[in-house]
C-alpha cells in the first residue's frame, strides 16, 4: 500500500498548490492593475495631447489671420507707395493682384510637388515583390 498518500501527505500537497493559486491569483490582478494604471494613463496624455493640438490649431489660425492683415498692409503700403510716384491707381492695384496670384501659383506647385511624399512612394516601392512596377508607380517623374 505504498502507492496511496498518508492523509498528512495530501493536506500539505493541498496546502501548496492553494498558496500557488493565490499567489498566482494575486499576481494575476496584480497585472491586471498596472495593465489598467498604464491604460489610464495614456488615456489622460491622449486627453492632454488632444488639448494641446487644439491649443496649438487656435494659435495658429490666429497667427494666421495676424500675417493676413500684415501681408494686406504691405501691399496697401506699396500700392500707396506706387500712386505717390504717379502710376495710377487702378494699375497698382492690378499690379498686387498679379504679385499675390504669381506667389500663390509658386505656393501651389511647391505644394504638389510635395504632395508625392504623401503616397509613402519608398514604402510602397519596399512591399512590392522583386522590384515589379505597380499601379501608379511615379519614380520616374
Amino acid at each position: 500500500m505504498t502507492g496511496i498518500p498518508s492523509p498528512t501527505a495530501t493536506r500539505r500537497d493541498n496546502e501548496g498548490d492553494s498558496s500557488v493559486l493565490e499567489a498566482t491569483q494575486s499576481l494575476w490582478h496584480d497585472l491586471l492593475g498596472l495593465g489598467h494604471d498604464r491604460f489610464r494613463l495614456a488615456g489622460l496624455e491622449t486627453q492632454q495631447a488632444g488639448l494641446s493640438l487644439v491649443n496649438m490649431v487656435i494659435a495658429g489660425v490666429l497667427v494666421a489671420g495676424l500675417l493676413c492683415a500684415a501681408w494686406l498692409g504691405l501691399l496697401a503700403a506699396a500700392v500707396l507707395r506706387l500712386v505717390e510716384n504717379g502710376v495710377m491707381a487702378s494699375s497698382a492695384i492690378l499690379l498686387a493682384v498679379a504679385l499675390n496670384l504669381l506667389l500663390a501659383l509658386i505656393f501651389f506647385r511647391f505644394i504638389r510637388h510635395k504632395s508625392h511624399y504623401l503616397k509613402f512612394p519608398a514604402t510602397l516601392r519596399s512591399l512590392r515583390p522583386n522590384g515589379s512596377p505597380g499601379q501608379g508607380d511615379t519614380t520616374g517623374a
